[in-house]
Parts: C-alpha cells; sequence; structure tokens
C-alpha cells in the first residue's frame, strides 16, 4: 500500500500563484512515477501534469503547458505541482496518484491515489 499526502491547496485571485505537494510512502527499486489530475463540479477528471522518478522527465495537459510545473525531491519522495497564472477555470478538486513505471496521461494507469486538494480561483 502506498500513502500519499496532498498539502498546498487554498483560494487565490486570478493571476495567482499556488504550488502543491505530494508525498508518497512508497519505497522501490522500480522506478515510478507521480501524476495530478483535477476534477471540476459536474466534470471529467482532467489530467494536469505527470513526472517519471528518474531521468525527471515530465508531461503536461494541454491548457497548463507554460503556466504550471511539476517537478520532484527525489531525497523526500515529493512531488510539487507549481501553478502560476491561475485562471478561474483551474478550480477544481486536485489528485495525486502513483504508479510504479513512467509517466502516463491516462487515470487508469495509476494504482494509489491521494484523497485530493481544493484550489479555487476567483475572478
Amino acid at each position: 500500500q502506498v500513502r500519499l499526502v496532498e498539502s498546498g491547496g487554498g483560494s487565490v485571485q486570478a493571476g495567482g500563484s499556488l504550488r502543491l505537494s505530494c508525498a508518497h510512502s512508497r519505497r522501490t527499486a522500480k522506478n515510478w512515477a507521480v501524476g495530478w489530475f483535477r476534477q471540476a463540479p459536474g466534470k471529467e477528471r482532467e489530467f494536469v501534469a505527470a513526472i517519471t522518478y528518474t531521468p525527471g522527465n515530465t508531461i503536461y495537459g494541454g491548457s497548463m503547458k507554460g503556466r504550471f510545473t511539476i517537478s520532484r525531491d527525489s531525497a523526500s519522495n515529493t512531488v510539487y505541482l507549481q501553478m502560476d497564472s491561475l485562471k478561474p477555470e483551474d478550480t477544481a478538486v486536485y489528485y495525486c496518484a502513483f504508479r510504479e513505471g513512467v509517466a502516463s496521461d491516462q487515470s487508469r494507469y495509476y494504482d494509489y491515489w491521494g484523497q485530493g486538494t481544493q484550489v479555487t480561483v476567483s475572478s
């Protein structure tokens, strides 16, 4: 079992920034990846970004490119999502997810999920 602990959500005005954190408890010799997904009320879950532990490759959802940055701290098994130039349409619950292997933009490939953290962007 892998435990994921998310933090950093909150409320911000449009144009502002937030940084989300996702710490996972997995200790494995295999490569791993963490992805961020989000879900707004009445909408389907949407891929945000993902990172592969080694060598640190990243992928992003279309509307996040250039505004969001995903990174990892290998020493603490923590993945960060820096969100800049936030827009009201970024309002959602953000979830981090873990899988062994490489990053994917498909939620079905992730085996473990965090509890979610709310991000609210006001205009």
